[in-house]
């Protein structure tokens, strides 16, 4: 058992380096176009997408990333019925289902976004990785930046605050009734970077009768 966890760790690790201390500037990230900007948060018009997807139970935010980021990245390293080679892609995201959350409940999906050569056909992840692809609807998702660590001291603060702040503005009531995720927290950068880094609280935001969510606006990234 010891010696299983060490190799998990390991292979988090090694694969946190290959993304961001080699090839962060290169990698994909899922496009999206900005429809709404406010001091504290902003709103994405996100277009479709497949993500593939870790089903994680655990109490604990921080070890339910690092079990499902561990399993994704042995997918991507080949671990699938075609042995392709999958290149890593950003943020990791790790939705939290409604309910759940540090101390809350333990159902947790860690996705990592498929690269535009695999977004109509992903290989398939072998059976024993539990993984799954996940097709998303273009859709609108509210945003809120925060700095330093993402974990389980702090994410239910932030993502409180997103709250806070989409409460005050004409996005109020807008959050999706219909998510199958309470929040999600999208990280960008290695645990070996200490100042700049860059997370965000994802929500939902139901887009009936939204006309920006359902054209192109301000700028594409």
């Amino acid at each position: 058992m010891g010696n299983t966890r060490l190799s998990m760790a390991v292979m988090v690790v090694v694969g946190l380096m290959i993304c961001f201390l080699g090839l962060c500037n290169a990698i994909e990230s899922p496009q999206y176009t900005v429809v709404h900007t406010e001091s504290e948060f902003e709103i994405r018009l996100y277009r479709e997408t497949t993500w593939m997807s870790a089903p994680v139970r655990e109490i604990s935010f921080k070890k339910a990333t690092r079990d499902g980021f561990h399993r994704l990245f042995q997918y991507i390293q080949g671990a699938n019925l075609n042995f392709s080679r999958v290149a890593m892609t950003a943020p990791v995201l790790t939705s939290i289902v409604p309910g759940a959350g540090p101390f809350h409940s333990s159902a947790y999906f860690v996705r990592l976004y498929l690269p535009v050569k695999f977004q109509a056909d992903p290989p398939m992840p072998l059976p024993e990785l539990n993984l799954k692809p996940s097709a998303w609807d273009g859709h609108c998702i509210a945003i809120r930046k925060f700095s330093g660590f993402a974990g389980d001291d702090n994410i239910v603060e932030e993502a409180e605050k997103l709250a806070v702040s989409l409460g005050r503005s004409p996005w109020v009531n807008s959050t999706s009734s219909e998510s199958s995720y309470a929040y999600s927290i999208a990280q960008y950068n290695s645990p070996f970077r200490i100042i700049g880094r860059v997370n965000e609280v994802w929500v939902d935001i139901d887009a009936s009768g939204i006309d920006d969510c359902k054209t192109s606006a301000v700028a594409t990234y």
